[in-house]
This record gives structure tokens, C-alpha cells and sequence, in this order.
């Protein structure tokens, strides 16, 4: 498996792995295309096996440009058939690097990661256990059901990173 930052002949095939992962959810090819449009703001990777993309990540800078950022992992899917094997765990830590790589073009730094789930999602365990992130609220019927926001404060990229 290689994790690499997606590219626009991707955008079919990541929403494919949308549409099969977020069921509730409408115009997959849509949401897909006008998001990887908001580079750098927006950054997607995608899981690749054997040609096919299995999994993808989207972070998104918050609130602006800023010399501290707040990152958002907005979204992580993977392919049903696929999850339970670590394949999150690895878009996370894969493509974090590259994310901060990015922001440090501009001189500013990763400060906070954020991400909201399902309560009811097992990935609260995958966040907490990949870069720290801990439950701050939650959001009664938010979308579909009870919604957590999860925060990791002060975050070393580098300590996420290693294998």
C-alpha cells in the first residue's frame, strides 16, 4: 500500500470510496471535486493497492491562514471492505508530514487538530491512539445522531509520524 498526496485523476475514484463509506451523504463526485479544488487549504491523500484507491484523507486549515494552524482531519474513509486493517492509521500518520510540510512553506505551524465524529464511531479510538485527539463535546443530533469534536492540543507532527 502507498499513501500519496491525491491527484486530480483521482477525484472519480475518491468518490467512489465516499460514497460507499458516508451512505447518508449525496453528490460524492460533487463534495469530492469542489474540495480538491481548495488546495492548499484543503489537502486530501489517497490509500493506493494494487492500482486501486482503497481509503483517503481530507485536512483542512480552520479559520484562516494563521501562523498557528488549526487543523481540521475533516474527513477519513475507507473502502468497507478494507477498514479494521490499518489502513486510517496510516493515511493519518503518512500524510500528516506532508500536511505540515505545506504550512511550513508559509512559516506557520501545526498547533491543534481537530475532528468530529459519530459518538457511536469507533474511530474516537483511532484518534486518540494516532495523534491524541480527546473528547471536548458533544453535539446532540447533529447530523444522523450524536456527534463528538475531539481535540489534540499542542501537537508534535513528528511524534504522530513514527512508525
Amino acid at each position: 500500500m502507498v499513501i500519496r498526496a491525491m491527484e486530480k485523476e483521482d477525484v472519480e475514484r475518491v468518490s467512489l470510496v465516499h460514497r460507499q463509506a458516508f451512505i447518508r451523504q449525496r453528490y460524492s463526485l460533487e463534495w469530492i471535486e469542489c474540495n480538491f479544488r481548495a488546495f492548499p487549504r484543503m489537502q486530501y491523500f489517497v490509500a493506493q493497492e494494487e492500482g486501486s484507491v482503497i481509503g483517503y484523507i481530507q485536512w483542512t486549515e480552520r479559520s484562516g491562514f494563521r501562523e498557528e494552524v488549526v487543523l481540521e482531519l475533516e474527513q477519513l474513509a475507507v473502502m468497507p471492505a478494507r477498514q479494521g486493517n490499518g489502513v486510517g492509521r496510516r493515511l493519518i500518520k503518512e500524510s500528516l508530514p506532508l500536511v505540515e510540510k505545506t504550512i511550513k512553506t508559509r512559516g506557520a505551524r501545526i498547533k491543534h487538530i481537530v475532528v468530529t465524529t459519530r459518538a457511536d464511531n469507533y474511530a474516537q479510538r483511532l484518534y486518540h491512539s494516532t495523534f491524541g485527539a480527546e473528547v471536548e463535546a458533544t453535539l446532540f443530533q447533529l447530523y444522523s445522531a450524536d456527534e463528538v469534536f475531539m481535540i489534540a492540543r499542542n501537537v508534535d507532527v513528528q511524534s504522530i509520524s513514527r512508525p
